[in-house]
Formats: C-alpha cells, structure tokens, sequence
C-alpha cells in the first residue's frame, strides 16, 4: 500500500514473521539479510549452524549472545554527506533503532563473509561471538564510524 507523505512516496513496511525455530523476527531478519538469490533454505542452514556452535562452544543461550552481539555492533552515529555551497561535509547524525539493526546485520555478515577458507556457518559463528565479547571486525567498523563523528562533531550545526 503506497502512502503520500510530504511529497515524498512512502510504503507500508511488509510484516516479517518470526523464524520457526526461534521465534524470532531479529533473527528471521538476519536469515533474510543473509539469503543469496532467493535461497532461504540455504541462509537458515548456515544462521542455524552458526546458532549450534554458539550453543556448543559458548555454552550459552545462542539468542543470547546473538542478540548481545547485535546490540554491542550497532552504531549510535554516524556520518552523512551534505553539501553547503559548493562543499561537502561529513554531517555526524545519530542513527535510528532501524538503521542501527540494519548497518549491525550488514557490518557482521560483510566481516563474516571477508573471511577465507572456512565454511560460512564457521565464519558467522566467530564473527557472532567476537562482536558479543567487543571484538572482531564488525566491532572495528563501528568504532571507525563512531571515530569518523566524532572527528567530524564541529559540523553537527548542520545537521537537521
């Protein structure tokens, strides 16, 4: 359904229903986010496998740690172009819940998927309990970013 706000087209946000096994809609998300071409089958066998291997070597609540992780990599600001005049500024912004689930998804399975010769659900799992303990790539991106704000904070007027 397409809704009319201010000039600009906005559409109505299709309902995720949470992951079977779960019941979760954080992690039937990340399935999504994590499915190539359309193959969900393949993307749950790979976030599942992940989940097992927290259960096993972690020995904790794999929900847990997958949410621990989610919440630690989300970035609180961030910076965006603006251009004033004829320059372009770096604008630190703060980021919204939404946005800040999203960049953490992208960032974990961006870090996860960089890594060579080990098979994905290997790579997730380690990507996921590094970022629960503060460590890891993702961790390294989201600090870049909250560095990159806050060298750029004397153009905060000019955000709106």
């Amino acid at each position: 359904m397409l809704l009319e706000e201010k000039g600009k087209k906005s559409y109505k946000l299709q309902e995720i229903k949470p992951d079977p096994l779960y019941n979760s809609v954080l992690l039937s998300k990340f399935i999504n986010q994590i499915m190539k071409d359309g193959k969900k089958d393949v993307a749950r066998k790979v976030v599942y496998g992940a989940l097992e291997e927290i259960k096993k070597k972690e020995k904790q609540d794999p929900m847990a740690v997958f949410e621990k992780a989610i919440s630690n990599v989300s970035p609180d600001t961030e910076v965006r172009s603006k251009r004033v005049g004829g320059a372009t500024y770096q604008v630190p912004m703060k980021v919204t819940n939404k946005r800040a689930i999203s960049l953490s998804f992208r960032w974990i399975i961006g870090a996860a998927r960089s890594k060579k010769g080990k098979p994905m659900k290997i790579k997730l799992f380690e990507e996921i309990a590094n970022a629960s303990r503060n460590e890891g790539e993702a961790i390294r991106k989201k600090e870049n970013v909250h560095k990159m704000a806050k060298a750029n904070r004397a153009f905060a007027y000019l955000a709106k």
